[in-house]
Protein backbone atom coordinates (compact mmCIF):
# COMPACT_ATOMS: atom_id res chain seq x y z
CA UNK A 1 0.00 0.00 0.00
CA UNK A 2 1.30 3.59 -1.17
CA UNK A 3 2.31 6.00 1.57
CA UNK A 4 0.24 8.69 -0.30
CA UNK A 5 -2.55 7.44 1.51
CA UNK A 6 -3.16 6.01 5.28
CA UNK A 7 -5.95 3.62 6.08
CA UNK A 8 -7.40 2.62 9.75
CA UNK A 9 -10.17 1.04 11.21
CA UNK A 10 -12.66 2.26 13.97
CA UNK A 11 -14.86 -0.21 14.82
CA UNK A 12 -17.14 -1.11 11.59
CA UNK A 13 -15.97 1.59 9.78
CA UNK A 14 -12.98 1.83 7.32
CA UNK A 15 -11.13 4.73 7.26
CA UNK A 16 -9.13 6.02 3.88
CA UNK A 17 -7.33 9.52 4.08
CA UNK A 18 -5.39 11.01 1.17
CA UNK A 19 -1.92 11.95 2.60
CA UNK A 20 -0.09 14.41 -0.05
CA UNK A 21 -0.80 17.28 2.48
CA UNK A 22 2.35 19.33 0.87
CA UNK A 23 0.77 19.25 -2.60
CA UNK A 24 -2.77 19.46 -1.15
CA UNK A 25 -3.75 15.84 -2.18
CA UNK A 26 -3.27 16.33 -5.46
CA UNK A 27 -4.36 13.16 -7.23
CA UNK A 28 -2.23 11.01 -9.49
CA UNK A 29 -2.08 7.60 -10.70
CA UNK A 30 -0.46 6.29 -7.19
CA UNK A 31 -2.68 7.40 -5.15
CA UNK A 32 -5.67 6.03 -7.43
CA UNK A 33 -4.54 3.01 -7.07
CA UNK A 34 -3.95 3.04 -3.42
CA UNK A 35 -7.25 4.82 -2.72
CA UNK A 36 -9.04 1.97 -5.09
CA UNK A 37 -6.87 -0.83 -3.36
CA UNK A 38 -7.63 0.29 -0.02
CA UNK A 39 -11.48 0.60 -0.74
CA UNK A 40 -11.42 -2.93 -1.92
CA UNK A 41 -9.83 -4.32 0.74
CA UNK A 42 -12.41 -2.94 3.10
CA UNK A 43 -15.22 -3.79 0.82
CA UNK A 44 -13.81 -7.49 0.69
CA UNK A 45 -13.39 -7.63 4.73
CA UNK A 46 -16.74 -8.61 6.53
CA UNK A 47 -16.29 -6.74 9.68
CA UNK A 48 -16.48 -3.57 7.65
CA UNK A 49 -19.83 -2.00 6.65
CA UNK A 50 -19.44 1.77 5.91
CA UNK A 51 -15.97 3.48 4.25
CA UNK A 52 -14.73 7.24 5.28
CA UNK A 53 -12.95 8.69 2.60
CA UNK A 54 -11.10 12.02 3.95
CA UNK A 55 -8.04 14.28 3.62
CA UNK A 56 -6.68 16.99 5.52
CA UNK A 57 -7.33 20.18 7.27
CA UNK A 58 -6.73 22.53 4.39
CA UNK A 59 -7.60 19.76 1.23
CA UNK A 60 -9.73 16.90 0.96
CA UNK A 61 -7.96 16.67 -2.26
CA UNK A 62 -7.81 19.99 -4.37
CA UNK A 63 -7.96 18.37 -8.12
CA UNK A 64 -5.53 16.18 -10.31
CA UNK A 65 -1.82 16.18 -10.45
CA UNK A 66 -0.91 18.18 -13.37
CA UNK A 67 2.50 17.82 -13.40
CA UNK A 68 1.73 14.05 -13.85
CA UNK A 69 -0.28 15.00 -17.07
CA UNK A 70 1.20 18.26 -18.86
CA UNK A 71 3.28 16.86 -20.98
CA UNK A 72 0.68 14.08 -22.67
CA UNK A 73 -0.52 14.30 -25.61
CA UNK A 74 -3.70 12.95 -26.81
CA UNK A 75 -2.85 9.71 -28.16
CA UNK A 76 -1.01 9.27 -24.80
CA UNK A 77 -3.76 10.25 -22.93
CA UNK A 78 -6.14 8.18 -24.32
CA UNK A 79 -4.03 4.92 -24.67
CA UNK A 80 -3.83 5.11 -21.22
CA UNK A 81 -7.02 5.51 -20.86
CA UNK A 82 -6.48 8.67 -18.17
CA UNK A 83 -8.60 8.31 -15.03
CA UNK A 84 -10.58 4.88 -16.34
CA UNK A 85 -9.47 3.60 -13.08
CA UNK A 86 -11.33 5.73 -11.05
CA UNK A 87 -14.54 2.89 -11.89
CA UNK A 88 -13.48 0.44 -9.65
CA UNK A 89 -13.52 2.10 -6.75
CA UNK A 90 -17.26 3.56 -7.70
CA UNK A 91 -18.18 -0.10 -7.97
CA UNK A 92 -17.28 -0.66 -4.34
CA UNK A 93 -20.58 -1.95 -2.88
CA UNK A 94 -19.68 -1.31 0.75
CA UNK A 95 -21.31 2.58 1.57
CA UNK A 96 -18.59 5.41 0.99
CA UNK A 97 -19.00 8.85 2.73
CA UNK A 98 -16.98 11.59 2.12
CA UNK A 99 -15.96 13.92 5.01
CA UNK A 100 -14.64 16.55 3.38
CA UNK A 101 -12.62 19.55 4.68
CA UNK A 102 -11.08 22.92 3.01
CA UNK A 103 -10.52 22.63 -0.92
CA UNK A 104 -12.60 19.61 -3.10
CA UNK A 105 -11.67 20.83 -6.42
CA UNK A 106 -11.47 19.09 -10.00
CA UNK A 107 -10.65 15.79 -9.72
CA UNK A 108 -11.14 15.89 -5.86
CA UNK A 109 -15.22 16.77 -6.60
CA UNK A 110 -15.30 14.17 -8.40
CA UNK A 111 -14.06 11.45 -6.38
CA UNK A 112 -16.13 13.29 -3.86
CA UNK A 113 -18.98 13.13 -6.05
CA UNK A 114 -18.34 9.16 -6.84
CA UNK A 115 -18.99 8.53 -2.74
CA UNK A 116 -22.50 8.12 -1.88
CA UNK A 117 -22.82 10.87 0.06
CA UNK A 118 -20.48 14.11 1.67
CA UNK A 119 -20.43 15.88 4.97
CA UNK A 120 -18.62 18.71 4.72
CA UNK A 121 -17.06 21.54 7.31
CA UNK A 122 -18.09 25.01 7.27
CA UNK A 123 -14.79 26.05 5.36
CA UNK A 124 -14.76 23.56 3.17
CA UNK A 125 -14.76 24.73 -0.94
CA UNK A 126 -15.76 22.60 -3.92
CA UNK A 127 -15.39 23.44 -7.83
CA UNK A 128 -14.61 22.24 -11.45
CA UNK A 129 -11.90 24.31 -12.54
CA UNK A 130 -10.72 22.49 -15.25
CA UNK A 131 -11.95 25.53 -17.62
CA UNK A 132 -8.97 27.32 -16.66
CA UNK A 133 -6.64 24.88 -17.62
CA UNK A 134 -8.00 24.88 -21.74
CA UNK A 135 -9.61 21.05 -20.71
CA UNK A 136 -12.75 19.40 -19.22
CA UNK A 137 -13.15 17.79 -16.07
CA UNK A 138 -12.63 14.07 -16.64
CA UNK A 139 -13.51 12.02 -13.99
CA UNK A 140 -17.21 12.54 -14.21
CA UNK A 141 -17.78 15.86 -12.78
CA UNK A 142 -20.05 17.15 -16.00
CA UNK A 143 -22.32 14.10 -15.32
CA UNK A 144 -22.45 13.49 -11.62
CA UNK A 145 -22.77 17.21 -10.91
CA UNK A 146 -25.18 17.67 -13.14
CA UNK A 147 -27.33 14.64 -11.74
CA UNK A 148 -26.99 16.52 -7.89
CA UNK A 149 -27.09 19.78 -8.62
CA UNK A 150 -29.27 20.51 -12.21
CA UNK A 151 -28.17 21.42 -15.58
CA UNK A 152 -28.30 25.02 -15.22
CA UNK A 153 -26.10 25.19 -11.97
CA UNK A 154 -23.56 22.39 -13.25
CA UNK A 155 -23.16 24.49 -16.34
CA UNK A 156 -22.55 27.50 -14.80
CA UNK A 157 -19.78 26.12 -12.49
CA UNK A 158 -18.12 24.08 -15.26
CA UNK A 159 -17.77 27.41 -17.56
CA UNK A 160 -16.90 29.87 -15.07
CA UNK A 161 -14.57 27.27 -12.77
CA UNK A 162 -15.38 29.47 -9.59
CA UNK A 163 -15.74 27.59 -6.20
CA UNK A 164 -18.73 26.84 -4.45
CA UNK A 165 -18.98 27.38 -0.36
CA UNK A 166 -20.33 24.50 1.73
CA UNK A 167 -23.26 26.35 2.58
CA UNK A 168 -24.25 26.32 -1.55
CA UNK A 169 -23.19 23.48 -1.96
CA UNK A 170 -25.39 21.98 0.75
CA UNK A 171 -28.33 23.97 -0.39
CA UNK A 172 -27.49 23.20 -4.21
CA UNK A 173 -27.53 19.19 -2.71
CA UNK A 174 -24.00 18.41 -3.87
CA UNK A 175 -23.30 17.74 0.03
CA UNK A 176 -25.99 16.10 2.58
CA UNK A 177 -24.73 17.89 5.74
CA UNK A 178 -22.14 21.05 6.91
CA UNK A 179 -20.88 20.57 10.23
CA UNK A 180 -18.34 22.56 11.92
CA UNK A 181 -14.70 22.13 10.62
CA UNK A 182 -13.24 20.04 13.76
CA UNK A 183 -16.18 17.56 13.62
CA UNK A 184 -16.05 16.40 9.80
CA UNK A 185 -14.27 13.55 10.19
CA UNK A 186 -15.77 12.65 13.82
CA UNK A 187 -19.59 13.47 12.37
CA UNK A 188 -18.56 10.88 9.45
CA UNK A 189 -17.38 7.99 11.60
CA UNK A 190 -20.49 8.01 13.87
CA UNK A 191 -22.47 8.11 10.94
CA UNK A 192 -20.56 5.33 9.39
CA UNK A 193 -21.08 3.33 12.23
CA UNK A 194 -24.63 3.99 12.18
CA UNK A 195 -24.68 2.92 8.55
CA UNK A 196 -22.67 -0.14 9.38
CA UNK A 197 -24.83 -1.61 11.86
CA UNK A 198 -27.99 -1.81 9.77
CA UNK A 199 -28.16 -5.23 7.63
CA UNK A 200 -25.67 -5.70 4.81
CA UNK A 201 -28.05 -6.72 1.66
CA UNK A 202 -29.95 -4.16 2.52
CA UNK A 203 -27.69 -1.50 2.54
CA UNK A 204 -26.04 -2.49 -0.74
CA UNK A 205 -29.88 -2.49 -1.91
CA UNK A 206 -30.70 0.62 -0.83
CA UNK A 207 -27.19 1.75 -2.66
CA UNK A 208 -28.12 0.26 -5.93
CA UNK A 209 -31.88 1.02 -5.66
CA UNK A 210 -31.16 5.08 -5.52
CA UNK A 211 -28.38 5.24 -8.16
CA UNK A 212 -31.04 3.37 -10.81
CA UNK A 213 -32.93 6.49 -9.94
CA UNK A 214 -30.50 8.46 -12.04
CA UNK A 215 -30.83 6.11 -15.05
CA UNK A 216 -34.67 4.75 -15.26
CA UNK A 217 -37.78 6.07 -15.76
CA UNK A 218 -39.62 6.95 -12.79
CA UNK A 219 -42.19 3.64 -13.64
CA UNK A 220 -39.42 1.66 -14.21
CA UNK A 221 -37.50 2.74 -11.10
CA UNK A 222 -40.62 1.84 -8.77
CA UNK A 223 -40.91 -1.76 -10.55
CA UNK A 224 -36.82 -1.81 -9.61
CA UNK A 225 -37.90 -0.75 -5.93
CA UNK A 226 -40.78 -2.70 -5.52
CA UNK A 227 -38.61 -5.98 -6.79
CA UNK A 228 -35.80 -5.13 -4.43
CA UNK A 229 -38.33 -5.03 -1.61
CA UNK A 230 -39.66 -8.31 -2.77
CA UNK A 231 -36.33 -9.93 -2.75
CA UNK A 232 -35.20 -8.59 0.46
CA UNK A 233 -37.91 -10.89 2.25
CA UNK A 234 -35.64 -13.80 1.52
CA UNK A 235 -33.40 -12.73 3.34
CA UNK A 236 -32.71 -13.50 7.36
CA UNK A 237 -32.02 -10.07 8.09
CA UNK A 238 -35.32 -9.13 7.07
CA UNK A 239 -36.80 -12.15 9.28
CA UNK A 240 -34.54 -10.03 12.12
CA UNK A 241 -35.50 -7.14 11.65
CA UNK A 242 -38.93 -7.17 11.59
CA UNK A 243 -39.19 -9.44 14.72
CA UNK A 244 -36.90 -7.40 16.27
CA UNK A 245 -39.32 -4.22 15.87
CA UNK A 246 -42.19 -6.73 16.91
CA UNK A 247 -40.56 -7.94 20.22
CA UNK A 248 -39.31 -3.55 20.95
CA UNK A 249 -35.22 -4.94 20.78
CA UNK A 250 -32.63 -4.17 19.01
CA UNK A 251 -31.68 -6.44 16.02
CA UNK A 252 -28.99 -8.48 15.25
CA UNK A 253 -28.27 -8.51 12.17
CA UNK A 254 -26.12 -11.50 10.35
CA UNK A 255 -25.50 -10.01 6.84
CA UNK A 256 -27.48 -12.89 5.66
Amino acid sequence: MSDLVITRTQGPVGIIQFNRPEQLNALNATVAQAVIAAAQAFDSNPSIGCIVLTGSPKAFAAGADISEMAGMNAAEIARLDYFAEWQQFVDVKTPKIAAVNGYALGGGCEVMMMCDFAIAGENAKFGQPEIKLGVIAGIGGTQRMTRLIGRSRSMEMHLTGRMMGAQEALQAGLIARVVADDDVVTDAIKTATTIAGYSRPALRMVRETVMRAEELSLQDGLLHERRVFHALFGSEDQTEGMAAFLEKRKPAFTAR
